[in-house]
């Protein structure tokens, strides 16, 4: 079934019932992508998503994880080990914000190793969902020096989720071909409408990045109603139509993630 929605950054497995927002997700036609935050976990996120073709599995480690001691080195060395092997990868990144100060060092060295070891080994068609607070110069650096924005058929799709950087981050991201997923609660801010106003059609992506706390009730439903509110307020702000905007999308999540 052609998705008529697609939930390009959300995490199953801390939903409180996977299993069952899976099967949902599958029955209204919803395409998730499943980004997830702890490598030692996507062997059974993997196995979910192959009984669901609307559903696709990253392998990532949420930089809170490194930052709050949940992950260490043993869980970087697996991601590398993974990630080398596999299209999607899920939220991987920077979390510069003060309550994580102390571990940019720590968050540094993973994501060097691992954009190395995806340099390594080149896939066509990879996909890297990003987080990035207060760091979205400090992404870009890396991924440049390890040559994954430049312009090749085995360049990965480099999607910034939440964009929340500088004007001047978001229009050098922009300037080498970044995707941005937008939510609701990016939306929420003065800033985060106007970046959404400036990202180009052809680089938006829609998500909700569910659930807003771990193990809350979380419907596909609930992800639906999030996904075409955020489209009609983007349409808004573009001055189009909702419908304009979910089809660019569209074409967007079959450009990145291979959709047939």
């Amino acid at each position: 079934m052609e998705p008529r929605l697609f939930d390009a950054h959300c995490h199953l497995d801390l939903m409180a019932y996977p299993n069952a927002v899976a099967d949902e997700t599958a029955a209204i036609g919803l395409g998730v992508f499943d980004c997830g935050v702890d490598p030692r976990d996507f062997a059974a996120a993997k196995k979910r998503a192959s009984r669901y073709p609307n559903i696709i599995a990253g392998v990532g480690l949420h930089p809170w994880w490194l930052a709050d001691g949940r992950c260490g080195p043993a869980e970087v060395n697996l991601l590398c080990k993974v990630a080398a092997q596999e299209r999607y990868i899920g939220e991987v990144g920077l979390d510069f914000s003060a309550r994580f100060a102390g571990s940019e060092p720590l968050q540094m060295q993973a994501l060097d190793r691992l954009c190395d070891a995806l340099a390594q080994c080149p896939l066509a068609g990879r996909v890297i969902s990003i987080h990035a607070v207060r760091s979205a110069g400090t992404v870009l650096d890396v991924l440049e020096s390890h040559g994954l924005l430049i312009p090749n058929p085995d360049s990965p799709a480099i999607i910034f989720h939440w964009f929340s950087g500088t004007s001047d981050e978001l229009a050098r991201a922009r300037n080498v071909g970044c995707y941005f997923s937008v939510n609701d609660r990016m939306l929420a801010t003065k800033r985060g409408r106007e970046y959404a106003r400036q990202i180009p059609l052809n680089r938006l992506l829609l998500e909700t990045d569910a659930p807003a706390e771990a193990n809350a009730e979380t419907s596909a439903q609930s992800l639906i109603r999030s996904l075409t509110w955020t489209s009609t307020r983007i349409a808004s702000l573009k001055n189009c139509d909702a419908k304009h905007i979910e089809s660019a999308v569209l074409a967007n999540v079959h450009s990145v993630f291979g959709l047939r």
